[in-house]
């Protein structure tokens, strides 16, 4: 019993209201989980960060460490956490607990990187909400220098070479420059560091709340609250639009792109092969990093959502569905992206290296400017951002939901009763946007970026990942979980799973964790990101440690 319990849960879901309880719900049709599951994996890193990737890393040959990475961690993972839901019809925390309680601090763990993810990513979506805004205007001001913002530093001409935003790091280096010190800013750069951003040199003064990001915050906030307040009843039906209009969107923007001049050459830099990149450890780490944080493995959503489902629902193949769906999105933005900024750099007589960029920059400088090139960039800027907030607002919701589904189900008797859901749901939101407050100020891009680097970073998805196999592998015993898989869907899942979450998968991810999976150098003063991020890591001990004092305590009550 020390280690591992049969879940008490199972058929709970078929329960009507009972001693005043309210019933959990599930979903009403198979079409709601998948598309709920495909908004939350599928976001902003399938359109900005995959296609820049694969170009950086040798084109096509990048799908070799991708693949691997996807065979022996990714979808073996994805059907542990979502059958883990299924079987337990819990949410993170006690679905951990009930089937191998020595592990419960997996599933604490888990929700607090749900709670940071929250306050961080919906900044990008209050960004992407500004611009959206500035898209209806008749002269769109990413395509001039006529802002009442712009200083001389502004050019129409491209950057230099040698200031290529080539990666994250570099977009947020030369926006941090002071403005007396750089030579040229393009307006769309114009346009996010001193019209969005309105940044700060340095993170010691903060400054005012930008009132345009504030509002911006409370509205994508506010929408979040009515996607999740009533639980899987209005999460299942708000993701039929959620989940499909960025995929409209997608194939809309990739047809303009295969009709720009220039479009080939940007499609051949980004599949072009370069075996001599195989050599190179940063490849590799790169794959890794891609396939953790796309597939939402180890944050506790997929056990979440997977809770909801039918006992007998076929998880196995929703895993493989939803896998192939996840990196096939990923793949076809490539081309989306890759014709558009081929266009660019033709159009301005330039190498695309110059112009290719991943993260933020791709975003909110690099595609505006190629849209402004174009004729109507109204209707594509509007396209673009309506498509970035799409694929960021599913996967916010969604999250929020799975923490809700976590809490509600370590305390059902206090919270599934009345409108005490609702009201602890509005308590969150609230939180999390005084907390998100922070961001939306001058120097709130440093507080963002230290966020972005530490909340959810590759290293903890991958010890995260190194215990989940082994308290499945090996505590619970990975014939055991196949049992489990076989008696929802009728069949044992294939025996290379079994290996993958004994021996496969751990080994995988104790050697990519000798090499730090977030390389890139952070653009600021060192000793404040220490500082900072240790305060950002205490709840994760903290929380390590009450479970172990529980276990401890446990233990003790045994003898």
């Amino acid at each position: 019993y020390l280690v591992v319990t049969w879940p008490d849960n199972v058929y709970e879901r078929k329960k009507a209201t009972k001693d005043g309880l309210q019933a959990r719900g599930q979903w009403a049709s198979k079409a709601e989980f998948l598309l709920a599951v495909a908004g939350q994996i599928i976001g902003l890193g399938n359109v900005w960060r995959f296609p820049y990737l694969c170009y950086k890393n040798g084109g096509g040959v990048f799908f070799v460490p991708y693949l691997l990475f996807l065979v022996l961690c990714g979808i073996p993972l994805f059907l542990l956490e979502t059958s883990l839901g299924q079987y337990t019809s819990l949410g993170g925390v006690s679905a951990w607990r009930n089937m191998c309680p020595l592990f419960g601090g997996l599933g604490y763990a888990s929700q607090v990187m749900i709670l940071h993810g929250c306050v961080y990513y919906i900044v990008i979506l209050a960004w992407a909400l500004l611009y959206l805004s500035y898209s209806f205007q008749a002269e769109l001001p990413w395509s001039h220098c006529n802002n009442t913002w712009n200083t001389t530093a502004c050019r129409r001409t491209p950057l230099p070479l040698s200031w290529s935003f080539g990666s994250e790091c570099n977009i947020f280096r030369v926006l941090i420059m002071r403005l007396e010190t750089v030579l040229v800013l393009t307006p769309a750069a114009c346009v996010l560091r001193r019209e969005v951003l309105r940044l700060s040199s340095t993170l010691d003064g903060l400054g005012p709340i930008s009132w345009k990001l504030a509002l911006c915050l409370a509205t994508v906030w506010l929408i979040c609250y009515f996607c999740v307040w009533k639980g899987v009843k209005s999460t299942g039906k708000v993701v039929y639009l959620t989940a499909t209009f960025p995929y409209v969107m997608l194939f809309v923007l990739l047809v303009r792109g295969a009709t720009l001049p220039g479009a080939t050459q940007g499609i051949i830099y980004y599949l072009k092969p370069n075996v001599t990149r195989l050599a190179d450890p940063q490849v590799w780490m790169d794959a890794g990093t891609q396939i953790f944080f796309s597939y939402g493995i180890c944050l506790g959503s997929l056990t979440a959502l997977g809770s909801y489902n039918k006992y007998n629902n076929d998880c196995y193949k929703d895993s493989f569905m939803l896998c192939l769906l996840n990196s096939a999105t990923s793949f076809l933005a490539g081309f989306a992206i890759f014709s558009v900024l081929g266009f660019m750099a033709e159009e301005q007589g330039v190498d695309i290296g110059t112009v290719a960029q991943s993260g933020p920059g791709l975003a909110f400088i690099a595609y505006p400017r190629a849209v402004a090139m174009m004729p109507v960039p109204q209707l594509w800027a509007v396209c673009f951002f309506l498509m970035i907030i799409m694929l960021g607002l599913d996967t916010q919701f969604v999250s929020l939901e799975a923490l809700m589904t976590s809490v509600t189900d370590l305390y059902p008797h206090l919270i599934r009763r009345g409108h005490r859901r609702e009201l602890l749901l509005l308590f969150v939101c609230i939180v999390c946007f005084l907390v998100g407050l922070v961001m939306v100020t001058p120097g709130g891009l440093y507080v963002f970026q230290i966020y972005d680097h530490f909340s959810c970073s590759g290293a903890s998805l991958l010890l995260l990942s190194i215990f989940q196999s082994l308290a499945i592998g090996w505590v619970y015993g990975a014939e055991r979980f196949s049992a489990n898989i076989r008696d929802m869907t009728g069949y044992s899942p294939l025996p290379f799973f079994n290996l993958c979450w004994k021996y496969l998968t751990p080994i995988v991810c104790t050697v990519s964790n000798l090499h730090p999976l977030t390389c890139i150098p952070l653009c600021y003063e060192l000793f404040v990101v220490k500082k900072i991020s240790g305060f950002i890591c205490v709840p994760l001990v903290c929380l390590s440690i009450s479970e172990v004092g529980f276990l401890f305590h446990h233990l003790q009550s045994r003898k």
